[in-house]
């Protein structure tokens, strides 16, 4: 978890000639072969650099899609190559292995400074399952391991723990910022903490309600899965989504964010319309007067004024998940004015605001305000797992590695 005791780049010490084995994030969208979104690659730029500029040997170590254990090209990391080279401005080179006897050969004859991508891991069917003589072949290649992928940190394979017991292990620069950021947020926050926690369904979000109603003195429900909480007010919610078999669920939330002194914030003002699809005709109505034809789609300006006067008396704020359908106009309107108000308020130094997760960060883009936000986190998975008060795997071995 956050908060760890983890050795950095800063304890490092000599890596001229060493052989470092990096685990970072290549994991990109492509599109005819050509990346389509370059954010991942960007993240590894300090770890990367700051190694090769001290006369390291960088062997980048990822994963690709899902190929199942087996080589096959269409997920071969050949391709984000060209990409990697022309966001570091420095060469880059392939290698068709990631294990083994043979590789390991040709990472010895690789000069100091040299960037060089390795293929990837999960060809190996023993990637996913951390197998031991996998992790004994990998290790092979580098005398060094760092993780600088909390994006992989929830997986327990042989290139996120394996390699971080058979190695000296540290935490690169983009894995320290994010477990550092974290740590503020929910690890040692400064309080009242807020947390808005959106998306369509309550149910794949359980077990984050449950974590946040013990942590944060103001929990923001929004999305979907607000609707389901108001049906369980006894709430008549129209044609919207809602999973009306978890209202003793819900209730049970509710419950406990009373008996953790947490308020939770549901709406009370809604933009309603008959059909989902981009500008509809809508209106703006309390909750109470949602109509059996029609379906919650966004969280109304009344609601947003007031849940923006919350903030304001916060000092602390996660983020994961929008607030309506952000995707569809106008049902972005709601998710755009309350995340520019923490920006606002982040850039004013009031509020330390932390998001993560692909919705929220595609929500943050669209608003304008991803950069001014104090840290957003490009993990998916390993993001919602640490809201779900989770040890993450690679973020454990790292803490044990010696």
């Amino acid at each position: 978890m956050p908060g760890n005791k983890f050795k950095t780049l800063d304890d490092i010490g000599d890596v001229a000639s060493h052989r470092v084995l990096v685990r970072v994030d290549l994991n990109v969208p492509m599109a005819d072969g050509v990346v389509t979104d370059d954010t991942r690659l960007r993240a590894l730029i300090p770890t990367v650099t700051e190694l090769a500029d001290k006369g390291a040997k960088v062997l980048l170590l990822a994963h690709f899609g899902r190929p199942k254990g087996e080589p096959r090209p269409e997920f071969s990391l050949e391709q984000v190559v060209p990409a990697l080279a022309r966001i570091l401005g420095r060469e880059v080179s392939f290698l068709p292995g990631c294990a083994g006897q043979i590789m390991a050969e040709k990472t010895m004859k690789l000069p100091n400074g040299a960037i060089c991508v390795l293929e990837n891991t999960r060809f190996h069917p023993g990637e996913e399952s951390n197998d031991s003589a996998l992790v004994e072949q990998m290790a092979k290649l580098g005398d060094i391991y760092v993780n600088d992928a909390f994006s992989a940190a929830h997986r327990a394979h042989a290139s996120t723990v394996g390699l971080a017991h058979a190695l000296p292990a540290y935490a690169g620069r983009s894995m320290e910022r994010e477990l550092t950021a974290l740590d503020k947020a929910l690890g040692h926050p400064e309080h009242p903490v807020a947390a808005v926690v959106g998306g369509a369904k309550v149910s794949s979000k359980l077990d984050v309600l449950r974590q946040m109603v013990e942590q944060v003195d103001h929990l923001i429900i929004g999305g979907g899965m607000a609707n389901t909480f108001l049906a369980a007010r006894g709430v008549a919610v129209g044609k919207s989504l809602c999973e009306h078999d978890l209202a003793d669920t819900a209730n049970d939330i509710l419950a406990a964010a009373d008996r953790a002194d947490c308020t939770v914030h549901l709406p009370y003002d809604v933009v309603v319309a008959k059909e989902f699809r981009a500008n509809p005709p809508t209106r703006t109505v309390n909750v109470h007067e949602v109509a059996e034809d029609e379906m919650i789609l966004d969280i109304g300006p009344a609601a947003v004024e007031a849940l923006s006067d919350v903030l304001k008396t916060c000092k602390t704020l996660v983020w994961n998940g929008p607030l309506g359908a952000f995707e569809t106009a106008p049902f972005d309107q709601a998710t755009v004015a309350l995340a520019r108000t923490a920006a606002a308020l982040t850039k004013e130094g009031q509020l330390l605001s932390v998001a993560g997760g692909g919705d929220t960060v595609a929500a943050l883009h669209h608003a304008g305000v991803a950069e001014d936000f104090s840290f957003v986190s490009t993990a998916g998975g390993a993001f919602l797992e640490w809201m779900e008060g989770k040890p993450l795997p690679g973020v454990e071995a790292l803490d044990q590695s010696e």
